[in-house]
């Protein structure tokens, strides 16, 4: 069996001691301003023969001319190949009011082979509150494509049973907000962590004064604002842009076992512990004789199989971790051993079992 080398790559989050200020706006967002997400069911018409044969979409599209006015005589199944039925999807972002557009997502629901060249007709797209907040409509856009020959072989590149509007929906509703509401926000960082948050409230009282905001917990700071939305825009401007050095991050390493990535923090360290590394091959090559017997003779052709196992074992490798090793001396002494990145996740593994590392161990 052959086995693929896998990429190893090691990232160091910090190659210093030196610190950067990132600003409020990167850190933390503000608490009850956010997408809401929309969805709608609809139909996509246009194709040329790539569209549904399911009953649904036959349904679907009588229930839709019967809303135009053209009603169908009983029992008939419009069978149309060039019509598709699609779960539309988007993200309905902050502040937009009715008249604005945003993209949405198309997507087929029955086994339809391909959407492109078709046109969604006017689909209504609810919240989570059953309500109406946009109406999509328009051509797609799809990356995908497929080809298919008379004798059923057929390629596909890329999905070219989804795609995209982009400004395909018109807003039609507002979603409140709790921005102008009360008489202070609420800041919630992007990950929690006590550091950060202390140093935030001190950014904000430095600058606006001691009692301007407070720390609720390690990823809520309560900051005191003006009630005036006129105001308040000039506010969070402000304190958007005000930089801080964010906490540094906990020792972690953490192993991607499909593409063998491995990332190690830079606050990763050793315990002292004694390392040794060796590898044992076995190679197994088969070789067939044939016994052919002499010309008149009563024998028999016979085939026999004969084997030759090698058994190749490296010298054993040993390193020795000093206390407090750090992250490019680990690093070092596995590239002086030449480990795999197999044997690097089994010698972390091992560390980790016996006491000695100091990091959170994270296999993805």
């Amino acid at each position: 069996m052959i086995i693929k080398r896998l990429l190893i790559t090691f990232a160091l989050l910090a190659l210093s001691t030196l610190s950067y200020a990132e600003r409020i706006k990167d850190l933390a967002s503000i608490a009850g301003v956010r997408n809401n997400q929309l969805v709608g069911y609809g139909l996509v018409v246009g194709l040329n023969g790539t569209g549904d044969k399911t009953k649904f979409t036959g349904q679907s599209m009588r229930s839709m001319l019967r809303e135009m006015g053209v009603t169908l005589p009983p029992g008939t199944d419009p069978k149309s190949k060039n019509v598709a039925a699609v779960a539309v999807h988007a993200n309905l972002p902050p502040f937009l009011k009715p008249g604005q557009n945003i993209d949405v997502t198309v997507s087929s629901l029955g086994d339809a082979k391909s959407l492109r060249g078709g046109s969604l007709i006017m689909t209504p797209l609810k919240g989570a509150d059953g309500q109406i907040y946009a109406m999509a409509q328009g051509n797609l856009v799809v990356g995908g494509f497929g080809a298919e020959a008379s004798d059923g072989s057929r390629i596909t590149v890329n999905i070219p049973s989804a795609g995209r509007i982009p400004n395909g929906a018109t807003i039609e509703r507002t979603v409140k907000n709790s921005f102008n509401v009360g008489d202070h926000i609420i800041l919630n960082l992007h990950q929690a962590d006590f550091t950060t948050a202390s140093r935030l409230t001190d950014s904000i009282n430095h600058t606006l004064g001691k009692g301007s905001a407070r720390a609720m917990d390690a990823a809520s700071i309560k900051v005191n604002a003006p009630r005036d939305p006129s105001q308040r825009v000039p506010f969070l401007s402000l304190i958007e842009n005000l930089e801080l050095n964010p906490g540094e991050a906990a020792a972690k390493i953490v192993i991607n076992s499909r593409t063998g990535t491995i990332v190690i923090g830079q606050h990763v360290r050793v315990s002292p512990a004694a390392v040794t590394h060796g590898n044992l091959s076995v190679t197994i090559s088969a070789n067939t004789e044939v016994s052919q017997p002499n010309s008149f003779s009563s024998g028999e052709t016979v085939i026999t199989p004969n084997f030759d196992i090698e058994v190749t074992e490296e010298d054993s490798r040993m390193f020795v971790f000093n206390p407090g090793t750090s992250l490019d001396e680990i690093v070092r002494a596995v590239n002086q051993v030449g480990a795999a990145p197999g044997d690097l996740v089994a010698i972390l593994e091992a560390l980790k079992q016996a006491g000695a590392l100091r990091a959170e161990l994270i296999i993805i």
